[in-house]
């Protein structure tokens, strides 16, 4: 089976932005300001459409064996895991579910955000994604048990080489990792490689790093 290939460098992904000027005959050349740095709204759109172009070029097939990698590349972590928590996929997000059953199947248990009201931060709780939360995802049963993870597989729309993650926006991940992250739980983003870049993502106050990125082609510890 021929795969397509990945759309990143040696590093990881270039977003292209094109710019077009008017160019007019002047008496002398006055050197160009410098760019202004991307905006999280700019690079997220950019990102955002290049996971969707990427995921389209996919058969069924192929997005089931570059998901099967994944899991392959995460074998160790989950494995180690006592509580793995992961996401249910939406759209163009590739999917940790193999790598989450292959932890159940050797022990951990397995857990899911889960919103009881969506202006509050999410839960982790433990079964399966059965029921329909606010935001169109599917999550536990609220009368499901809580758990304290401590592997995370982080859904995202992109990172940088610094572990900076570039969500939709909303912050809900931020609100939640921030104490898992004090208690020492592994958070690992999860993506195609193509969602993986490049250019410096603009870190807020409240963003929370990750430490490792996960993709098909292997897992990258990260440098906060």
């Amino acid at each position: 089976m021929s795969l397509p290939e990945p759309w990143f460098g040696s590093h990881g992904a270039h977003l292209t932005f094109v710019a077009s000027e008017d160019f007019r005959q002047t008496a002398t050349v006055v050197p160009s300001p410098p760019f202004p740095a991307l905006t999280k709204a700019t690079l997220r759109r950019a990102a955002l459409d290049a996971r969707k172009a990427y995921v389209a070029t996919l058969s069924d097939a192929d997005r089931t064996l570059l998901e099967r990698r994944l899991a392959e590349q995460l074998t160790g972590i989950c494995a180690n895991a006592t509580v793995v928590a992961g996401y249910s996929p939406l759209g163009s997000e590739i999917s940790p579910l193999l790598a989450m059953e292959e932890a159940r199947s050797v022990g951990a248990i397995v857990a899911f955000p889960a919103f009881a009201d969506p202006a509050k931060p999410f839960q982790f709780l433990a079964g399966d994604p059965s029921v329909g939360g606010p935001f169109g995802i599917l999550q536990p049963r609220l009368t499901a048990p809580r758990v304290e993870p401590d592997v995370i597989l982080v859904p995202l729309i992109a990172v940088d080489g610094r572990g900076t993650r570039l969500g939709r926006g909303k912050a809900h991940y931020d609100r939640v990792l921030a104490p898992y992250r004090r208690k020492g739980a592994q958070l690992i983003g999860v993506g195609w490689s193509v969602q993986r870049i490049d250019e410096e993502i603009p870190r807020d106050p409240w963003d929370v790093p990750l430490d490792s990125f996960a993709s098909p082609e292997g897992l990258e510890r990260l440098a906060p």
